[in-house]
């Protein structure tokens, strides 16, 4: 059989041959486009017209412009010709005329639209304009519907969803590529997305990884995402020669963000005077509005400085009101930072609200929506619990899911109903370091003391958390909770003369601190630290329940003079349910007008034991079996939180404090001993369990319980108190007021006055006059 072949055939291959190499020209010098994409185009071109093939010839040989017009005149005459518009799309992308090449793709879409070559070149394009950003996601979510095993389409479409802000989803595509043999360029759009993510642990390994693999120096828009890593690492010293090393000396989009960028990094390294004199360029410019926003928000958060805050608050409402058509990703921008300014929260609210109806399913939206209503008040802890369970009743088996849930409710003050969720969260290692915060939170609730000073250890071990001086609330609340007064008043006082502390902190610390000056009887002191804060916050009802609650323990303010203040709040703040409205209705009366504001309460926190007592006790007036029964409703609501009854110490405080309220004593012993079999120094259920054993008449056992406290915690009160009226209760009145005088005298050596405790001292030395037969002076006229 002869080989040689027929001279047509011959000039056809030749043709074909020519056409495949210019092809193969064209596609090696297009990114994203591989030899297996070039083989498919050149098959593509089998059986076409012969000046469609030539415009083909022109475009090998680098004759960009006289492609073009080849290609147009054969769509002119071959309309229904995919290959004459795929090679006109190709030539334009090859001239640089980005915006008519990303039009003839999408016609050639149009007629085609499972066309790999056109839908990979969409999805590249897409990263030039903003607007083209969600048609190349969905060109590429075709092309990977097509072909799965995709990889650089797959990482194309990670960095298109970090463009957009649409994190979740970029990280998903990005674990996938990752588990690959990413190339440098996937691995640094990666490192970028993972960073601007929040995640900058990962950014920061991906970075390193991208520069052990080219051994270049990272620049342009990558090195301030890098510079941002480094500095959320602690590095921010190499953070501001990246930054520094790459500020233009002209002033230009580029140069706007590095200066926003390294503002931050002077900030974090201690340089406040450099970190604002950096922005000074970026004033007064229209095109700077947003970086300088975004740099004015840090500085004013992290040097608790009002003023940039609220001037990072009007930039940002310049930005909302100067933008025609906001796209998601600045709205929910604008709205994170909004949230975080008290003035402007309303104004936040309005756009989560905006973006929770446009993407109802967005379940992080809708988190993030309920921190900022339970914050201003709008909705109650209830609604917000019941808004919640759909979506944390089972979490998402991906990563990148997980990651997106830990930022959203980290924004919430826990709910002890969703312990397993953060327990899950953690044991997963999330990288969202203040998870760790708030799982100790929980912690703290359970009486899970040590579990949680690790949990507050690992969040402190992160660069974050040791710049943040929150968590010195949580330890000095446990050293409160395990009698350590002191210590924790030490810690609150630190925190309230802190220069860094911010007004928020110094607040919290100083109501805490007010709370522990309660607890030791120190009224006056309590009094002076809830009149400096309402100095400052008049209008604040919230810290005037908290003062009524003070004022009325210390007998200073009369029990219908609280009611007043409560029914004040409650009127203009109807749905709010903060901590002082419960120690305030806890602490009052048990009331059958205040019967659904009990309900209410419960409802919003069921482990709150003080107002469930007062509830119990206005059934208990009215119908001991309907508050038998009620009790034992709220014993099953809290049940639900954890599932073992027998380490459940919030569930068997509030068995043990409902069943004394019920006057079953045995039970609420038997509550008291459980509790102590866990902890055996717990004082509290010590404290308890001395309470029954008073009640019982049993003395001796009272007595051996109080001093046992008392080798524990010499300086506690209610031990100290509790002794002495067992000596009363047993007959001994002179010992009774040896130890009430002692317990007077060590209070006025602290600076503390109790009216009941006099009261009490006047009340025995009155007994004992009465005994011996004389009338006590205060008594003959």
């Amino acid at each position: 059989m002869s080989t040689r072949k027929h001279p047509a055939k011959m000039s056809r291959v030749k043709k074909q041959f020519t056409l495949s190499l210019c092809l193969g020209w064209l596609l090696a010098g297009t990114p994203l486009l591989t030899l297996a994409e070039a083989q498919m185009a050149i098959a593509q071109t089998q059986n076409i017209p012969a000046d469609v093939r030539q415009a083909y010839t022109l475009l090998g040989k680098g004759w960009v412009d006289d492609a073009i017009q080849a290609f147009q005149r054969s769509i002119q005459r071959y309309p229904d010709s995919v290959e004459a518009k795929l090679g006109l799309a190709i030539s334009l992308r090859r001239a640089g005329r980005d915006s008519e090449a990303w039009q003839a793709y999408q016609r050639v879409l149009q007629q085609d639209p499972n066309n790999q070559l056109a839908l990979k070149t969409v999805g590249l394009l897409a990263s030039f304009k903003p607007e083209w950003q969600k048609q190349g996601i969905d060109a590429l979510t075709t092309l990977l519907q097509l072909n799965a095993g995709e990889t650089e389409a797959r990482a194309q479409r990670a960095l298109l969803y970090g463009y957009q802000g649409r994190f979740t989803e970029a990280l998903a595509d990005y674990e996938m590529v990752l588990a690959t043999n990413p190339t440098p360029e996937v691995l640094l759009g990666a490192a970028q997305i993972y960073t601007y993510a929040g995640d900058s642990q990962k950014g920061l390994e991906l970075f390193e990884r991208y520069r052990s693999r080219t051994r270049t120096p990272i620049t342009g828009n990558a090195a301030i995402a890098y510079a941002r890593a480094l500095r959320a690492a602690g590095n921010n010293t190499q953070a501001i020669q990246i930054l520094e090393g790459q500020l233009p000396k002209q002033m230009n989009a580029f140069g706007i963000q590095v200066r926003s960028e390294l503002s931050q990094a002077y900030l974090a390294n201690r340089q406040s005077a450099q970190a604002l004199a950096i922005l000074d360029p970026l004033r007064d410019r229209t095109d700077s509005r947003l970086p300088l926003a975004r740099a004015l928000n840090e500085l004013g958060r992290q040097e608790n400085r009002p003023e940039l805050l609220a001037q990072a608050g009007a930039l940002y409402r310049q930005v909302l009101a100067s933008t025609s058509n906001p796209s998601p990703t600045l709205l929910r921008e604008i709205a994170d930072v909004l949230g975080g300014i008290s003035q402007e929260r309303q104004t936040a609210l309005q756009i989560y609200r905006q973006l929770v109806q446009q993407q109802p399913n967005n379940q992080t939206l809708v988190i993030q929506q309920l921190a900022l209503e339970s914050q201003l008040g709008t909705l109650n802890q209830s609604e917000i619990r019941q808004r919640l369970r759909p979506i944390l009743q089972s979490l998402p088996n991906e990563p990148a899911q997980q990651f997106a849930i830990a930022q959203a409710l980290v924004r919430l003050e826990p709910d002890p109903e969703f312990f397993d969720i953060y327990e899950t969260l953690i044991q997963k290692e999330v990288s969202e370091p203040f998870l760790n915060f708030r799982y100790a939170q929980l912690l703290i609730e359970r009486n899970e003391f040590e579990a949680a000073r690790a949990a507050l250890s690992r969040y402190q071990s992160t660069p974050v958390g040791a710049r943040d001086q929150a968590p010195e609330l949580l330890f000095a609340e446990l050293d409160r909770r395990q009698g350590n007064l002191e210590a924790a008043a030490k810690r609150y006082e630190t925190l309230i003369a802190s220069a860094s502390a911010n007004d928020e902190l110094k607040a919290g610390a100083i109501r805490s601190l007010a709370g522990l000056r309660l607890s030791q009887n120190r009224f006056d002191d309590a009094l002076r630290l809830y009149d400096r804060l309402i100095a400052d916050n008049p209008d604040d009802l919230q810290l005037q329940l908290g003062r009524t609650s003070v004022a009325y323990q210390a007998k200073k303010i009369s029990e219908r003079e609280a009611e007043v203040v409560l029914a004040r709040f409650l009127q203009s703040r109807p749905s709010e349910t903060p901590a002082e409205l419960y120690t305030l209705v806890g602490i009052l009366p048990s009331d059958v007008s205040r019967e659904a504001l009990y309900n209410a309460l419960i409802e919003a926190d069921p482990t709150n034991v003080p107002v469930q007592v007062r509830l119990i006790q206005l059934l208990a007036s009215r119908d001991p079996l309907q508050a038998r029964a009620q009790a034992n409703r709220l014993i099953a609501k809290v049940r639900r939180t954890a599932s073992d009854d027998r380490t459940n110490l919030s569930l068997l405080f509030l068995k043990a404090q409902l069943e004394q309220t019920l006057g079953n004593s045995n039970r609420a012993e038997d509550a008291y001993q459980a509790i102590l079999k866990v902890e055996p120094e717990n004082l509290d259920a010590l404290s308890g369990l001395g309470g029954v054993k008073f009640q019982q008449r049993q003395f001796t056992s009272a007595e051996n319980i109080y001093t046992q406290i008392l080798e524990m915690n010499p300086d506690n009160l209610i031990a100290q108190r509790s002794l002495a009226e067992l000596s009363a209760a047993q007959g001994q009145p002179l010992a009774a007021l040896d130890q009430f005088e002692r317990l007077k005298i060590q209070q006025t050596e602290q600076g503390a006055s109790d009216l009941e405790l006099e009261q009490r001292i006047q009340k025995l030395q009155e007994g004992m006059l009465q005994q011996r037969g004389f009338q006590p002076p205060w008594e003959r006229y």
